[in-house]
């Protein structure tokens, strides 16, 4: 019955289309609430027809159970996703690196749409994740997303089992490193931003007579713009540094 209703071919580009399409609903770039879900939908499709020849060997043959075809297109979707979650994590670095050096800089309050997020971020969060987003095209890292997803059929071979326990592992200790990431990035801010509280500590101490606060807020506004526009770059760094040694795993 499926043989008739599901050309080979066909089956095979749905088979690939349900990993690649589930990662591109995440990784970055692709899968923003700006991007048309038709266009997200064609390059996907294309990409699919490309690849496809490729990874013919990969594909299992096609049962005659309704049953067996749903649960691998299911696995298929999930391992997709999964793998667009590990990048989507990356992503995040920056905001929570943005929200760190912003809370430094007093700029927390001054909050705008970041079209990454989809939410209410800090100005130098959503100025770092459009950055780091601009890069990641510039210097043709989404290639290496899209070669990690060919190789992952070499690690997830489609039609066995889902290594649920490692990617629950996985997951969690790109969390863990996200989150040392985002400290790494910020540490310029911190590092100036405790040398200067400890400067007004100090003055407050010297001149209890005169209003600290008042008198640095604007030197602390100017502080992390100019630590911003001098850190940039070794942020940007670190950030693609560490995004491209854990998705270096998935290249065979």
């Amino acid at each position: 019955m499926l043989y008739e209703l599901l050309p080979s071919s066909i089956y095979i580009i749905l088979i690939i289309f349900a990993r690649l399409g589930g990662a591109m609903m995440l990784l970055p770039g692709f899968g923003e609430s700006y991007v048309s879900p038709r266009v997200r939908l064609g390059l996907s499709i294309l990409i699919c027809i490309v690849i496809a020849p490729a990874l013919v060997s990969k594909i299992p043959p096609m049962s005659e159970s309704v049953a067996d075809l749903g649960l691998l297109i299911f696995g298929e979707i999930v391992i997709g996703i999964f793998m667009g979650t590990i990048a989507r994590l990356f992503l995040s670095a920056t905001a929570s690196a943005g929200m760190i050096a912003a809370n430094l800089s007093s700029l927390a309050n001054a909050l705008i749409q970041d079209p990454t997020a989809e939410q209410q971020a800090s100005i130098m969060g959503t100025f770092m994740s459009s950055v780091a987003l601009v890069l990641i095209f510039v210097l043709d890292i989404h290639h290496l997303f899209l070669h990690a997803l060919v190789d992952s059929y070499e690690l997830f071979v489609p039609g066995q089992s889902l290594p649920t326990g490692d990617f629950s592992n996985m997951i969690s200790r790109v969390v863990a490193d996200t989150f040392t990431l985002a400290a790494r990035m910020a540490a310029p801010f911190i590092v100036v931003g405790v040398i200067f509280f400890l400067g007004l500590g100090l003055l407050a101490k010297l001149m209890p007579q005169m209003q600290v606060f008042f008198i640095a807020m604007p030197l602390q506004v100017l502080m992390g713009i100019v630590v911003l526009f001098l850190s940039l770059p070794v942020m940007i760094r670190v950030f693609l540094t560490s995004l491209n040694e854990h998705w270096i795993v998935f290249v065979r």
